[in-house]
């Protein structure tokens, strides 16, 4: 199971030409000379790039090795995650990108300052800059962990050369580059898939004989409508839970946000958002056949016992070489394949912790910072992000066991995050300070249930949900803690410590929700914001509407009683006439005070004077 000369140029060429992308971006154009351009591509990209990009940032490295592993060991229920997708995807695109891209703002947390304050803008800003750093060192140094334990493939040469390269491109060319190495990475991955697919199939005799024998041995599952959500794969697990995952994913993370705002219009990152709904089918169908390839292959071509892989994260680059080591080139495809997904991940992340570094943390403290030299800045932390990830990985290769939970992190603060914006965007009355206990409040209801579910699985049998993962890492585990689960569940936990055995799919909608009735609470016992001091474009009206039907005086009190107005069609009429924008979200104009500075509108001090009745609620 070693390398060719063909499959080491088919790696080396992956890696030249995702720089020679970043150089053309560095030398092309403006040459990446404003802090627009290297972070919002100057806002010109068009839906497709923008789309397929999305979809490499956070599904490439779980699909290419949990998904399938999954599948081999469970069965199809996991397909059902599909499902998600669809109001997944959808409420980003009609929810949260108006308003982000109404607001014109380059940071996701820019917004939690003109909704609330900049201390929960600075809160929800290191929040995820934690969580990004902790994510970026795992997803490179685990999948060449695996590599290296399958292939021999030496560990380090594969972390320094992925980590330069990717640090290369990202700080030379900005968030073009970034998109369009993504673009090329995303096809390697259909390409190296695909082969997997097509080559194990035809040796097991076609895929119609994979889905008969996958059938026949219990692999294909039907819909199990069980409402527990203590149960790790149901329907309603992976469909509704699966949908708040996404959410967390796709509507609020600066990685994906930033992505939307880089599109030409609102209408062409709306498309992102439709774009991508196939995209992720056809990854998720893709990886699902993988694995039920690899199942009846392992069956009729056994591996001898001391062949069989140590840890789930390498059931894959096992049948991988295994099938295809009689094929020059194709092993190497492969390995393109899953560097690919690392190499999209990490890049965004480099990316969106510069973006949220300099727009967040440094712009706000150095106001009269040049174009030139916050460009400059601007690359320099793409620049020492990148080493960071590097001596993560490094840290990464000394945590063993507690690896586990460095993986689980992700999937963790994803929920809180996801939590803090709906409680501004949906809630009027919410105040700054019930924002933050609320994702102080969700933050620990995370980390008390992930990592007690961690600590309940090293002390014997892991739990039900299986979010204890071998010590090599588990790349599945960098989206929400693991797919991947034992086969013997201990004895039914009772009390308390039943919740250590929560799926992990439904982490995002407890984390979130907690946030939400938190911060509901704080802002009522610390008196709820006044409707005037609540800027309307900050404000999606969910509330309203989904009482349409109630008296006034009911609604009113059901939307917490700060800035729910009368449903008068009326004011609907008069707010999209006067303001040209639907839903109120009107443009900055000079009666606010406000000015452009190329990356958002930034508000002067002091408290706007909005009415949010005059608005479409």
């Amino acid at each position: 199971m070693e390398f060719t000369v063909i499959d080491y140029s088919i790696f080396a060429l992956l890696l030249v030409l995702s720089s020679a992308i970043g150089l053309f971006y560095a030398l092309s154009g403006d040459r990446q000379r404003t802090v627009q351009e290297f972070l919002l591509a100057n806002r010109n990209m068009g839906f497709l790039p923008v789309a397929l990009s999305l979809l490499a940032t956070f599904q490439s490295a779980v699909a290419i090795l949990g998904v399938p592993a999954e599948i081999y060991r469970f069965g199809t229920e996991y397909w059902f995650l599909g499902c998600s997708y669809l109001l997944g995807l959808l409420i980003p695109a009609h929810v949260f990108i108006p308003v982000f891209y109404r607001l014109r703002i380059t940071s996701s947390y820019e917004y939690l300052e003109l909704r609330f304050n900049k201390t929960v803008r600075v809160c929800g800003t290191i929040t995820f800059i934690f969580q990004m750093v902790i994510y970026m060192g795992v997803v490179l140094y685990a999948p060449a962990l695996a590599l290296n334990a399958v292939t021999g493939f030496d560990l380090w040469s594969a972390v320094l050369t992925m980590g330069l390269v990717c640090t290369l491109y990202t700080t030379l060319g900005g968030l073009k580059a970034v998109i369009w190495t993504d673009v090329f990475q995303t096809l390697v991955m259909f390409a190296g898939q695909l082969a997997v697919i097509v080559v194990g199939a035809r040796r097991v005799g076609g895929m119609a004989r994979v889905w008969r024998l996958a059938e026949r041995e219990g692999k294909i599952s039907g819909i199990d409508l069980d409402p527990d959500p203590f149960e790790r794969h149901t329907f309603w697990t992976l469909a509704v839970g699966g949908v708040f995952m996404m959410l967390s994913l796709y509507g609020v993370n600066q990685a994906q946000v930033q992505r939307y705002l880089s599109a030409r219009s609102e209408r062409e990152a709306k498309l992102s958002c439709y774009a991508v709904f196939p995209c992720q089918q056809i990854v998720l169908c893709l990886s699902c056949l993988t694995g039920l390839v690899m199942f009846v292959y392992d069956r009729e071509h056994p591996l001898a016992p001391a062949q069989r892989p140590g840890s789930s994260d390498q059931l894959v680059l096992y049948f991988v070489m295994d099938v295809l080591q009689d094929l020059p080139g194709l092993p190497g495809l492969f390995v393109a394949c899953l560097f690919s997904g690392s190499l999209s991940t990490i890049s965004s992340a480099f990316n969106s912790l510069a973006t949220v570094t300099m727009e967040d943390l440094v712009r706000p403290h150095c106001p009269g910072l040049s174009e030139a030299r916050a460009t400059l800045l601007s690359k320099l932390l793409a620049l020492g992000y990148g080493l960071l990830c590097l001596g993560m990985a490094y840290v990464s290769s000394m945590l063993g066991p507690v690896l586990q939970a460095a993986i689980s992190i992700f999937g963790m603060v994803g929920g809180p995050l996801l939590g803090l914006f709906c409680l501004g965007m949906f809630f009027p009355c919410a105040n700054p300070t019930g924002a933050v206990v609320g994702l102080l409040a969700g933050l620990a209801m995370a980390f008390w249930v992930g990592i007690g579910s961690l600590l309940r699985g090293t002390g014997g049998a892991p739990p039900p949900n299986g979010t204890a993962l071998p010590a090599t890492g588990n790349l599945t585990a960098a989206l929400a803690t693991t797919l991947l689960a034992p086969t013997v569940a201990p004895q039914s936990p009772r009390g308390l410590q039943r919740f250590y055995s929560l799926s992990y799919m439904w982490y995002s909608a407890h984390n979130s929700t907690t946030v939400i009735l938190v911060g509901l609470l704080v802002s009522l016992l610390t008196g709820p914001t006044p409707a005037a001091a609540v800027d309307p474009r900050t404000i999606y009206p969910v509330l309203p509407r989904l009482l349409c039907c109630l008296p006034p005086k009911y609604r009113q009190r059901l939307c917490c009683g700060g800035g729910c107005p009368a449903q008068d069609t009326g004011h609907a009429d008069a707010a999209v006439k006067s303001n040209g924008v639907p839903n109120g979200l009107a443009p900055p104009g000079p009666g606010r005070r406000e000015e452009e500075e190329g990356q958002g509108y930034i508000r002067a001090a002091g408290a706007p004077a909005y009415a949010l009745q005059e608005t479409s609620f």
